[in-house]
């Protein structure tokens, strides 16, 4: 080497360590291929008012960071996605080179077509072709280091210079989402900032690190955000899902927090534990792509592993889901520190090295994607390429779904199927599958031969045999049974049986047949969205009643019969004139999709008249309290109170467990307890409300709190684990008794439609199993509502041992306690508020209790 060559190289290498000095961040952080950052591009404290690292950042000033970025760099432009339930913007950088900007809706064509057309992409050619990537940081909002990185990370890439730099503006396209989950974040950030003085205290017991319920983690709802990939049920997850589909991204990076005392995580995870939906090559090239990562990961002196703890199962998540829709999802998770500083098993946790590993991963993934593009594009190209192959090869080629008995919640599964890109058709003739008979104009059919196939069959399909026993969250969520559809299986070529692709669904359905009522209105009882009906109906002042007999009129010269559950709604003796109530019940009409026959007598051909004071019975509207707080499960209270809330427009009370004691329960008539320990809740006083005639409705887990307080009168089915795990080598006990939890199973159980829980619900119902507390039946006739099949297993794993102790016990049980009611769920009829099947269930429970 000449001498000034070696010169240009060591003042290369200088300004390189300069560079890495500039970066504005309070610990040193190695950056090879950077000359310099611009002057222009303001850093980061410059509008956070702190150094990143030095304190948590609120979401409006990661927000202002990002905008200010986009206002000032030709290589961001800034997209607002989304609105969380509390109003804050959801955004996402557009990063890349200024060259790339220009052409920016060329590139995403391109990208488009390669899921689109695959046979059509010259596979020569994706050499030359930029790369997409998602990475999304904070869908866990306590989970912070995550948008501290993400803000120095635009940072770098806006102001940065050098060949590091240029490459990957060059040749990708970032997709930067800096925070998930504003709202949980929100929390937790105030909760830390307002709990740390002028220095900062590693004690893990300080009050800094231990947040209140329910804690930062969850979203408005308290649910976990990072289990709404495929359901989408909220704004921020559905808002994300559009990203995805718009662009397509070959790799997207998912980034978390996990316990304190743990190291730095990064897939491949648990081998044994992936979607067999997801192809070996995807698993090839995560660990590929992880090699990047460990010499990122060792240049700092940071521990670091792979292979275990995490799994790649679930597709709810934010890397499985790519996995299963052309992508390479990539976990990454960093000890937490909470706090700004935080004593851990390993010695004190700083925040600023938290965030300093999660940008050292974050700009490893895209070296990475830099170096690997050819053969990423490639895979994204080959996944869809194959689709016809595999659909040729799997034994069913359609799902058939019918649109009776409940004509909503088939159309709210193919909505949900068509915000993931899945066609849906009309069925077209008639079919029988199984001894199921569905008929032209009332089935859809999904055929598996469509881009998407990986999806439908993940998504769709039932599953009873795993390579393992130990499941990181559940181990099925098969859509037609949470829906609690009729449905089937298609074998054959669907082609003859495919009629007309669907448009994007519009719920419908709703009629009143007969005009305006001369004597009365009668609603069935079974359409999803019959309580939102029954409630507006109720707060507008009418008097509602309910059939507890069949009865059968004559109408329109046609005998019309009417099963119980039946809404009768007379046309006199209400609050609002005939026109306006007539005008009301074509309002519930239209907006809930209800059916509802004026009539115009009271004379029955058979059963009660409907002046009926036995059979026809008065409906008092609920006042519902749901019981929060310490000593209840976040993530099992928040579907209900959203379910209530968004999706039946029916106030709820949120009354802590705690407060009980002393709150007027005289306010409410109904109170739920979704599952917990209830510590904190004063059973005498619990007691004394439901014997002076209270209603009280308990799921899940929390059964097991009203039978230890004789709340509930039922008995336990015991189980003793110790001859299972009595001659194992130690090493096994903990996969043993992992083996025997119930992470998530769906099971049938049979159904007394007779009874008033169970009026308008199917006689069999899919129900969603996530504790291994089971139940005798009842012994006192008329309480069991529900029990489960003999062999109850329609879908996911269950230890044999579990699955005896299943069958033949209760799933719900109803029951009377002095003057009051008790409805008992063994399940929670709305988990996650994807399970919609047995929502009737719980509805019934709010607005038929008196009936029993």
């Amino acid at each position: 080497m000449t001498k000034s060559a070696l010169l240009v190289f060591v003042l290369f290498l200088v300004v390189t360590q300069l560079s890495a000095q500039e970066l504005p961040f309070g610990m040193d952080f190695p950056l090879d291929g950077v000359t310099r950052y611009r002057d222009e591009i303001p850093k980061p404290e410059s509008v956070l008012g702190h150094r990143v690292g030095d304190r948590h950042t609120q979401p409006h000033q990661i927000e202002a960071y990002f905008r200010a970025i986009a206002r000032v760099s030709d290589r961001v432009q800034l997209v607002d996605y989304a609105r969380s339930y509390q109003g804050q913007p959801l955004i996402y950088a557009i990063v890349t080179s200024p060259a790339n900007h220009r052409r920016l809706e060329r590139i995403r064509q391109q990208n488009l077509r390669i899921s689109e057309m695959p046979d059509r992409v010259n596979v020569d050619r994706l050499v030359d072709q930029t790369a997409v990537v998602y990475q999304g940081y904070g869908v866990h909002g306590d989970e912070s280091s995550g948008p501290e990185a993400a803000l120095l990370l635009l940072y770098h890439l806006a102001a940065g210079e050098g060949p590091a730099v240029d490459q990957v503006l060059d040749h990708v396209v970032l997709l930067l989402d800096p925070m998930l989950n504003p709202d949980g974040h929100q929390r937790f950030v105030t909760w830390v900032n307002q709990n740390r003085g002028a220095l900062p205290v590693a004690d893990p017991q300080n009050r800094e690190h231990r947040q209140p319920w329910p804690g930062g983690r969850f979203n408005h709802y308290w649910f976990d955000a990072n289990r709404d990939w495929f359901t989408v049920l909220h704004p921020e997850g559905q808002g994300r899902l559009e990203i995805l589909n718009h662009w397509r991204p070959q790799v997207v990076g998912d980034f978390h927090e996990m316990g304190s005392d743990a190291h730095y995580f990064f897939q491949p995870g648990v081998p044994t534990r992936v979607n067999p939906n997801i192809p070996a090559r995807n698993q090839q090239l995560t660990a590929d792509i992880a090699q990047f990562h460990a010499r990122a990961l060792d240049r700092l002196g940071t521990l670091y592993y792979t292979g275990e703890t995490f799994d790649d199962f679930f597709p709810g998540k934010g890397s499985t889901y790519p996995d299963v829709t052309g992508a390479v999802g990539i976990l990454f998770e960093q000890a937490s520190s909470r706090g700004l500083r935080r004593q851990t098993a390993n010695g004190e946790l700083t925040y600023a090295h938290t965030v300093r590993n999660q940008l050292a991963t974050s700009l490893s993934l895209l070296k990475a994607v830099v170096e690997m593009r050819p053969s990423l594009l490639q895979y994204q190209r080959d996944f869809f390429a194959e689709r016809s192959v595999l659909a040729a090869q799997y034994p069913v080629k359609a799902h058939v779904i019918a649109l009776h008995p409940d004509r909503t919640r088939a159309q709210l599964l193919v909505e949900l199927l068509q915000k993931h890109r899945i066609h849906v058709h009309e069925l077209k003739g008639e079919l029988e599958i199984d001894g199921q008979t569905f008929r032209e104009g009332g089935a859809y059919v999904v055929p598996l031969d469509q881009p998407q196939f990986r999806l439908i069959k993940t998504l769709m399909e039932r599953t009873l045999e795993y390579e393992d026993s130990v499941f990181y969250d559940v181990s099925t969520w098969t859509l037609p049974l949470a829906y609690g559809l009729r449905h089937g299986e298609l074998s054959q070529d669907p082609t003859p049986y495919l009629g007309s692709r669907l448009d994007p669904i519009e719920l419908d359905g709703g009629r009143v047949v007969g005009g305006a009522a001369e004597h009365a209105y009668v609603m069935a009882w079974g359409r999803y969205f019959a309580p939102r009906a029954l409630h507006k109906l109720q707060a507008a002042g009418i008097r509602t009643r309910a059939t507890t007999r069949p009865i059968t009129v004559q109408h329109q010269g046609r005998s019309r019969t009417f099963p119980r559950g039946s809404i009768v709604i007379a046309a006199a003796q209400q609050p609002l004139p005939p026109d306006e109530l007539h005008a009301l019940v074509q309002q519930v009409v239209q907006e809930d999709h209800v059916t509802v026959w004026a009539l115009d007598t009271g004379l029955t051909k058979e059963g009660p008249d409907l002046g009926s004071h036995a059979s026809i019975r008065v409906l008092d509207p609920p006042r519902l309290a749901l019981i929060t707080g310490d000593g209840t499960t976040a993530t099992e209270a928040g579907p209900i109170w959203h379910l209530f809330d968004q999706r039946f427009g029916i106030p709820v009370s949120l009354l802590d467990a705690s407060q009980v004691r002393r709150a007027d329960l005289n306010q409410y008539n109904t109170l739920i307890l979704a599952g917990g320990s209830y510590s904190g809740l004063h059973a005498e006083t619990l007691d004394a409300w439901v014997r002076a005639g209270g209603r009280l409705i308990a799921l899940g887990n929390s059964v097991d709190w009203l039978v230890q307080h004789e709340l509930a009168v039922l008995e336990s089915k015991p189980f003793d684990e110790t001859p299972l795990l009595q001659d194992l080598p130690y090493e096994q006990l903990r996969d043993a008794r992992a083996a025997q939890r119930i992470g998530g199973a769906i099971l049938a159980a049979r159904l007394d439609v007779t009874h008033p829980i169970a009026y308008g619900v199917p006689a069999t119902l899919p129900l969603f199993r996530r504790h291994t507390s089971f139940y005798e039946p009842s012994t006192s006739p008329g309480t069991n509502v529900g029990r489960y099949l003999d062999r109850p297993l329609l879908s996911g794993y269950m230890a044999d041992e579990q699955l005896e102790r299943a069958s033949g016990s209760a799933a719900v049980v109803a029951q009377r306690h002095g003057q009051g009611r008790i409805a008992i769920f063994l399940d929670h009829p709305n988990f996650r508020s994807f399970w919609y099947g047995p929502n009737g269930l719980l509805m019934n429970a709010v607005f038929f209790s008196p009936l029993f």
